[in-house]
């Protein structure tokens, strides 16, 4: 775990996910707030998750809808202007993810000085974007390319919204990754944003990888964190933080406050 330790100065670190309104070129894009109504919404946002004391953040896309595999240019440029503008402001480790495209992320990664990113990079899916076809080998070779070796990759190695072509057991895919495509974490997942992982993947996939960090990726929730964090290494939450508890909406203050006391108490902080 020295990396995770390292980085983010906790066991079990929490990244709270800053999730970006609808960014130009996308159908739901707000052309009357226009990139000023990202920008102060993300600020709300990164300040709310930073003063509820989460150990992280990870700015997203999450509102692209509906999701291509491929990012646009218009979306990797808004994604660098707004993360950067917000640089100063930004007190904890951050990541970026953009969905779905891992070179678009290591790029604005490296640009912004992000210490890792979050996506999907191996595997083969059928998904509700097509057939989606990641390639590690490709990804860690551009990473190399521009100089970002120093930024972490975190793999979700059962992909939201989507089938994997094949049935090996989440367990084999784990080791099997660990071992070809050298991932510096690995994110279990539920079928999509908002829905928990399962206790029996989380701890399957631990027992195979060793001493690689593994995080819980989607449904982190109050009622389910203290089943869930022992079988983990950190958690990466964003709809339970949200007003309501519904992914598209801001930040609740108070949430985070909560969901951050249950961390502290199974941390035995």
């Amino acid at each position: 775990m020295s990396w995770l330790s390292d980085l983010f100065g906790v066991s079990r670190p929490v990244i709270g996910m800053v999730h970006l309104p609808a960014l130009p070129g996308c159908p739901l894009y707000d052309v009357t707030t226009g990139m000023k109504g990202i920008l102060e919404r993300a600020r709300r946002d990164l300040d709310a998750l930073q003063e509820g004391g989460v150990d992280g953040v990870m700015f997203c896309n999450e509102n692209d809808r509906p999701y291509t595999l491929r990012a646009d240019p218009a979306t990797i440029a808004a994604m660098a202007a707004v993360v950067g503008e917000l640089r100063p402001a930004i007190r904890r480790p951050f990541g970026i993810d953009i969905l779905w495209d891992p070179i678009a992320a290591l790029a604005v990664a490296h640009a912004t000085g992000a210490s890792f990113v979050r996506e999907v990079f191996t595997g083969v899916y059928a998904s509700d974007m097509g057939l989606w076809n990641p390639s590690a080998g490709e990804a860690l070779r551009y990473r190399r390319a521009i100089g970002a070796e120093g930024v972490r990759v975190l793999f979700n190695i059962n992909a939201e919204f989507a089938a994997p072509v094949g049935n090996r057991p989440l367990a084999e895919v784990a080791r099997s990754v660990t071992f070809s495509s050298m991932p510096d974490g690995i994110c279990v997942s539920g079928p999509m944003t908002g829905v928990s992982v399962r206790v029996e993947d989380l701890r399957a996939v631990k027992e195979v990888v060793g001493s690689l960090p593994v995080f819980i990726n989607t449904g982190a929730r109050h009622d389910n964190l203290a089943d869930l964090l022992p079988f983990a290494d950190g958690v990466i939450v964003g709809s339970s933080l949200k007003v309501n508890g519904i992914t598209w909406n801001p930040v609740d203050p108070e949430r985070v406050r909560s969901f951050m006391a249950i961390v502290r108490q199974i941390r035995g902080e």
